[in-house]
């Protein structure tokens, strides 16, 4: 095993795969965004009439047998067969040839929130209905959260570090940034990194609906998600897996790769406030993309364009607006701020990872992605959220905010200069 360096090393972004309620693939995705493409839809595959809302980010075209043989497809719950189809997809992308890699210095890191909550709350209802010795043996194996990240290790062949993430949803980006460190540090050299989630089910619709965290605007799928507009009433829960390669930028050279962009600054912190709400200052969400400015060592105007966390939920539209007008000051006015949970609902987990995908393809594409459905100003966020409609605009850095319950904040930032 080789030394760990004491000198940072430069860390990119070679690979992308994504699985999304607007789309599958990083072309179909990546069209979708470039259009304005919603895929929340009416739930119709649960009976969700004692529920206030009827809507969801279903991701119904999703084929676990075009990425995973059937026999394995059993022994995986949904979140773990969209993570790992991610992650093929990812590595194709790349181009990264497995045989020819140091597996002791390849890992993964990998986000969730709940793990298998379908396949969780399936077992219960034979548990109750039938007796514990009706119980799948195969249950522990696909529900604890480390499935998927261990079910990528195992076809990948990836020896080195082996973790998961548990950050409610800021654990996309805060899988992304701990894969960093472990690149950045010389502990590994590639790393599939990402999150996945799966939990649209009763008991988490359920949960959510009676917090009264959810958008009811049923009659109107397609619009329902509305972050930072005035008429917003809550987050459309969504599913989807992000997953993304990342490697040295000596060993990506060295093989040729194609560079989607550097991973130069993460930021994390706690509220330590309250286990679902923010805090009412902002400070949190204020000190992890400080954070990440500080570690990346840039000027706070570097950063051209800020995928929000933008939940479509009341109080976190008004305090992410607040943090960022905290942290660039009256250059807030001027970088465009969107939320691609507009289009795509919010898959809590794999949320951060799938809007870094997102922001990579803007960059890339020359565009930003807008913010859909508003249509009615908020006077307490007035900053630029890109509305309804894509803008044509080459960016170079960019920054990813994902925050979450527990007082789980993260913000990472890319840029394509240098690559």
């Amino acid at each position: 095993m080789g030394k760990i360096v004491k000198n940072r090393r430069r860390v990119v972004i070679t690979g992308m795969g994504v699985i999304a309620s607007n789309g599958i693939g990083k072309e179909n995705f990546s069209k979708a965004l470039r259009h304005g493409e919603s895929g929340i839809k009416t739930i119709t595959d649960l009976d969700v009439a004692g529920l206030d809302s009827h809507i969801a980010g279903q991701v119904l075209d999703f084929n676990p047998e075009k990425y995973i043989e059937k026999k394995e497809i059993k022994r995986m719950g949904r979140f773990t067969q969209m993570a790992v189809a991610a992650a093929k997809m990812a590595i194709e992308d790349s181009s990264l040839a497995l045989d020819n890699l140091d597996l002791e210095r390849c890992g993964v890191v990998l986000g969730t929130g709940m793990g298998s909550f379908e396949r969780t709350e399936k077992e219960c209802k034979v548990l109750f209905a039938q007796g514990p010795g009706r119980i799948s043996p195969f249950y522990m194996a696909t529900a604890i959260p480390n499935a998927a990240a261990a079910q990528i290790s195992i076809f990948t062949g990836f020896k080195g570090y082996l973790g998961t993430t548990l950050a409610s949803c800021a654990a996309g980006i805060q899988s992304v940034g701990e894969a960093y460190f472990h690149i950045q540090r010389g502990i590994t050299d590639v790393m599939i990194t990402g999150a996945s989630e799966a939990s649209i089910s009763l008991l988490c619709l359920g949960s959510f609906s009676n917090l009264k965290a959810l958008s009811t605007h049923n009659d109107n799928p397609k619009g329902a998600a509305r972050p930072f507009s005035l008429d917003r009433d809550g987050f459309v829960m969504s599913e989807g897996a992000g997953i993304v390669v990342l490697e040295t930028m000596e060993h990506a050279r060295q093989r040729g790769a194609r560079i989607y962009g550097e991973v130069i600054g993460f930021g994390g912190c706690s509220d330590a406030y309250h286990i679902t709400s923010p805090l009412p200052d902002s400070d949190g969400m204020r000190r992890a993309m400080e954070l990440a400015i500080a570690d990346g060592k840039g000027e706070r105007m570097d950063i051209e364009y800020i995928n929000a966390h933008g939940s479509g939920t009341q109080m976190n539209d008004v305090l992410e607006t607040s943090a960022i007008k905290k942290v660039f000051g009256e250059g807030a006015y001027s970088i465009p701020v969107s939320s691609t949970k507009s289009m795509t609902g919010h898959s809590l987990a794999s949320a951060g990872a799938i809007e870094l995908i997102a922001t990579l393809i803007a960059m890339n594409n020359g565009f930003i992605p807008p913010t859909i459905n508003y249509h009615k100003p908020d006077p307490e966020c007035d900053l630029d959220y890109v509305p309804n409609k894509a803008r044509e605009k080459f960016i170079k850095t960019a920054m990813v905010n994902s925050f979450g319950f527990g007082g789980q904040n993260a913000s990472i930032i890319v840029s394509n200069i240098g690559c």
